[in-house]
């Protein structure tokens, strides 16, 4: 029983550094919306198998928080955001897409071998779900300054948010109060970013960060 239970945790956290590749290689506004949503599905399954297995309640609340927001409430709400500023177009990229993923899979490499070298007396399931949860927020991190869009980059950042909460559980858990202060932070921040979108295509007719930088220092 306890290999089968290593051995699903791992297939969760390993589903949850493919669907950030994904996320990483896809440049279509609509397929990457949909793929947050379900890499908040894997999140949220991943998590609830960490309470199981830790025999830790309070994570089901975890899990049941970012099922809820992160699956089902952010995503719409981006998707009617993205209605309303009239984009429906690809997301540019910086680089692309070969020496993207290339750099996507050094990330990987690193996070694996960083968190096992740092953390060789850990249990062997909390260390190597940390060493996945490491390459998760590498990834959206890579996913962030990659993106020219700003709808783009915010996903980015959520899903980084993904791979904090996974290390969280991975890591025996965290206290439910802080728990509960992270999912209202994150829906304020989202709210706060929704806002600024608005302000930013009212402002300046795009999203596009490049087309931004072109108003830099512009006065009204």
């Amino acid at each position: 029983m306890e290999g089968l239970a290593f051995d699903i945790a791992h297939l969760l956290a390993g589903g949850l550094v493919l669907v950030s590749f994904m996320m990483l290689y896809q440049d279509r506004l609509y397929a990457l919306l949909n793929l947050f949503a379900l890499h908040a599905v894997v999140l949220a399954l991943s998590v609830a198998w960490q309470a199981h297995v830790q025999g830790a309640p309070h994570l089901y609340i975890t899990a049941a928080i970012a099922l809820v927001f992160k699956a089902i409430v952010i995503p719409v709400a981006l998707h009617r955001i993205v209605q309303r500023l009239g984009i429906h177009r690809e997301i540019e990229t910086v680089i692309g897409v070969g020496p993207t993923m290339l750099a996507g899979m050094g990330l990987v490499a690193l996070a694996i071998s960083v968190m096992l070298q740092a953390t060789p007396e850990a249990d062997p399931l909390a260390r190597e779900d940390l060493a996945f949860a490491l390459a998760v927020i590498l990834l959206g991190l890579l996913t962030m300054v990659t993106r020219r869009n700003a709808v783009g980059q915010v996903v980015g950042f959520m899903s980084l948010e993904n791979g904090l909460i996974l290390a969280a559980a991975g890591a025996k858990g965290m206290p439910l109060v802080v728990e509960i202060s992270v999912a209202f932070s994150v829906l304020i921040a989202f709210i706060v970013i929704g806002i600024f979108l608005f302000r930013i295509r009212e402002r300046f007719d795009t999203v596009d960060i490049q087309a931004l930088d072109r108003h830099r220092g512009e006065r009204r």
